[in-house]
């Protein structure tokens, strides 16, 4: 139940845990708990300051608006944990519960007009409608998804005007895979070998060097293979593997780089450059496992120093599994990080008269932030994602 009007701006600040379940509230100034007299359930029912005692008519809670109705994003929830988005980006949702920019752009082969596509709300789903519009009759490829952060940090396909690439690359065509979430229509970025998108992000607050980093994206498990190298984070300004912890990015699929594996995957794993790691060190992590389903979150975060860790979970329901908490590998301590952001390819990647990617995988959302979150973070933008509805 909502606290009752009757506690006015005059009355004593009140303090609680996260809201989500019902709770007791604390009075910092008395130490005592506001308390429904005769646990009364009727309008006008008195509320007294009583003794905290932990039964029901003193315990509170605030309902939580539903993903899309204003509430808050993943980027909200890293910001209130410290660690804020420095890039923001998904084909199917703000990221921000106050978001009302553009998600992506599209081109169509008809007459090569763009349209950028936007949310149908501030905090809310793509207007897949206008894109099924404007791709009417015709074919559309996905040419950039645009940074929700505010800092500029769009992603380009390789092979554009912004991001020169080989001949072989090419943008994502927009309409291989819709699919629901919020209960309406939207699209994901359906990856195929050649296709793959980047920014040098140096200089708009990407970390670089040993500086602490997060990221998480939600993919599937079902559109996977084993090319160089589906990635989604921190990659070399250079598009060249330049040594290793030069990236620091997630990588998903069935790649199994050392050897050893167990199973056929797909894994959420570690590309740190020169290497995809599956934990600390080149030798199988025995607490990997593969994620299969549908909708998958994946979450890497590195302090840059000394320690990373892996998680992943079902983007529709459940919990996160940790997969990786330790030391970083021999050799990649201190990270150097360049500060660029890859998208669907390896680091040395798709540079004009080079190759191009060679992995297939989808994108829906993600995020990179500067800090190490914590595993209350982790939790609660896990929480976020399910409640985000992906069918």
């Amino acid at each position: 139940m909502a606290l009752l009007t009757m506690l006015s701006a005059t009355a004593p600040t009140w303090s609680a845990p996260t809201p989500a379940v019902a709770l007791p509230l604390v009075s910092p100034a008395s130490g005592r708990c506001p308390d429904v007299n005769g646990a009364g359930t009727t309008n006008g029912t008195a509320v007294v300051l009583w003794t905290c005692n932990g039964q029901s008519n003193q315990k509170w809670s605030k309902p939580i608006p539903p993903p899309g109705s204003g509430g808050s994003g993943p980027c909200d929830i890293y910001s209130e944990g410290g660690t804020p988005c420095v890039a923001a980006h998904s084909t199917v949702r703000a990221l921000y519960g106050s978001y009302n920019g553009t998600l992506y752009q599209v081109r169509r082969s008809s007459d090569n007009a763009t349209r950028d596509i936007g949310v149908l709300a501030p905090g809310g789903f793509a207007n897949a409608a206008a894109q099924d519009s404007f791709c009417a009759g015709t074919s559309c490829v996905i040419t950039a998804v645009h940074d929700q952060s505010g800092r500029g940090n769009d992603l380009w396909y390789q092979g554009s005007a912004q991001v020169p690439g080989s001949s072989q690359s090419s943008p994502a065509k927009a309409t291989s895979e819709s699919l629901t979430a919020g209960g309406t229509k939207a699209y994901s970025l359906y990856i195929n070998p050649g296709n793959s998108y980047w920014r040098d992000g140096h200089l708009t607050g990407v970390p670089t060097g040993a500086a602490p980093e997060g990221a998480y994206m939600v993919t599937s498990g079902t559109h996977v293979n084993s090319g160089c190298c589906f990635d989604y984070g921190n990659s070399e300004t250079t598009r060249k593997a330049d040594a290793a912890g030069a990236m620091d990015a997630i990588n998903f699929g069935t790649q199994c780089w050392f050897g050893g594996c167990a199973g056929s995957g797909p894994w959420v794993q570690a590309d740190l450059e020169w290497g995809l790691y599956s934990g600390g060190s080149q030798s199988w992590n025995t607490n990997q496992r593969a994620f299969t389903s549908k909708f998958v979150t994946a979450m890497l975060k590195n302090n840059g120093t000394s320690r990373f860790a892996l998680k992943g979970g079902n983007a529709q329901s459940g919990g996160l599994t940790t997969l990786w908490n330790g030391g970083l590998p021999s050799g990649y301590s201190p990270m150097k990080k360049q500060g660029a952001i890859v998208l669907g390819s390896g680091g040395d990647c798709c540079k004009p008269g080079g190759g191009a990617n060679l992995s297939a995988g989808t994108f829906y959302e993600g995020a990179i932030v500067s800090g190490y979150p914590s595993d209350a973070t982790d939790n609660a933008v896990q929480a976020n994602v399910t409640a985000a509805g992906y069918r």
